[in-house]
């Protein structure tokens, strides 16, 4: 499948830049498929106005390939989305793991409807970045990619700016989630796709959950042999914004007005440092993101959008301290929440 295949109105709002939450697993206490509150929750993003969804990525547990759901999950998502609503939709799937296993996934994700594969690089840590482009190059010929810089700290691998710049030049390549948590790195991936010349082509979306309003506002200015080419990143792709998904579209679309205006309003780029210290105690800073998922469980918890904060590892849970941090973000920033549009709505979604 080639981007060009992609539905015109939904290749139109990747590369305008949208909102895309990265979707979690709702689990019973067994750890068995909750399928109502996963519904739920798929009704709820798009609702919220989610421009799509990624399903199958690091938000809804890679692990869910070992227990045999990431078909059923994928099939879930897709269908609650065709029955919710006609409005276009990007549906974005994860890729994990060696060649084999991501070409398998991507066929799978093609053929459920999927538009893109979100290309995970975890599996490649021993690989040389000419293997790593290889490895690239062959999953690009199933499915649309979006690339995926993943910090280290949660299994990513640390690549370079010529690496990008390779990436980039992959024809069927459309995005790329600049997710190292890093400055330099995340400079990295916009320096490779401009000397690829490719930004036309591939939309940048930020998944730096620490960065992300001013990821979204402010200009970055590359310089090439004496040339300044200005670059935007105009879209998102969170964990983050798994949780309070109302509010944080308000929030983008907040950005997007301001975007390339000579001044900006402070209480915007002020507004960054709050949605940062809620994901610092959401995504469990304190303790390296051990419990980066379980956090945001929590939050769903509390809004009636999961029944429990299980994750498919029973070890994957919140650190301690972490839900006294929550509580601290969920008081300091309440105008930040969207609990209650959740509640206006939630029981037709659990319907």
């Amino acid at each position: 499948m080639h981007h060009s295949e992609i539905n015109s109105e939904v290749r139109r709002l990747i590369a305008d830049g949208t909102v895309i939450p990265a979707h979690p697993l709702a689990l019973n206490a067994d750890r068995t498929l909750d399928a109502t509150h996963q519904r739920a929750l798929t009704r709820y993003y798009i609702d919220a106005g989610a421009g799509g969804l990624a399903v199958g990525v690091h938000t809804t547990q890679f692990a869910i390939r070992e227990v045999g759901l990431y078909k059923p999950v994928l099939e879930l998502a897709a269908q609650t989305a065709a029955a919710w609503t006609r409005r276009p939709l990007a549906m974005v799937a994860g890729l994990v793991g060696p060649t084999q296993q991501a070409v398998a996934e991507a066929k799978v994700a093609r053929g459920i409807g999927y538009h893109a594969g979100l290309l995970s690089l975890a599996a490649m840590k021993s690989a040389s970045e000419d293997e790593i482009v290889a490895h690239c190059e062959r999953i690009a010929r199933e499915i649309p990619l979006v690339g995926f810089y993943l910090q280290p700290a949660v299994g990513g691998v640390i690549l370079s700016a010529d690496f990008w710049r390779r990436f980039a030049g992959i024809d069927n390549v459309i995005a790329i989630k600049i997710a190292p948590f890093n400055r330099y790195r995340t400079l990295d991936v916009l320096r490779g796709v401009a000397a690829a010349g490719a930004l036309d082509r591939i939309t940048l979306y930020t998944g730096n959950d620490d960065h992300i309003l001013l990821d979204l506002t402010l200009p970055f200015d590359l310089r090439d042999k004496g040339i300044t080419t200005r670059v935007h990143i105009r879209g998102g792709l969170l964990g983050h914004w798994s949780v309070w998904t109302a509010s944080a579209i308000k929030q983008f679309e907040m950005c997007r007005a301001v975007r390339g205006q000579a001044s900006l309003p402070a209480d915007l780029l002020a507004l960054d440092a709050r949605v940062t210290d809620c994901n610092s105690a959401f995504f469990d800073v304190a303790h390296d993101f051990h419990g980066c998922i379980a956090g945001c469980h929590e939050i769903l918890r509390r809004q009636g959008l999961m029944q429990g904060i299980w994750c498919l590892d029973p070890a994957e849970a919140l650190s301690p301290g972490q839900m006294q941090e929550i509580d601290r973000v969920c008081r300091e920033h309440a105008d930040l929440a969207d609990d209650a549009f959740v509640a206006a709505h939630l029981q037709k979604w659990l319907a």
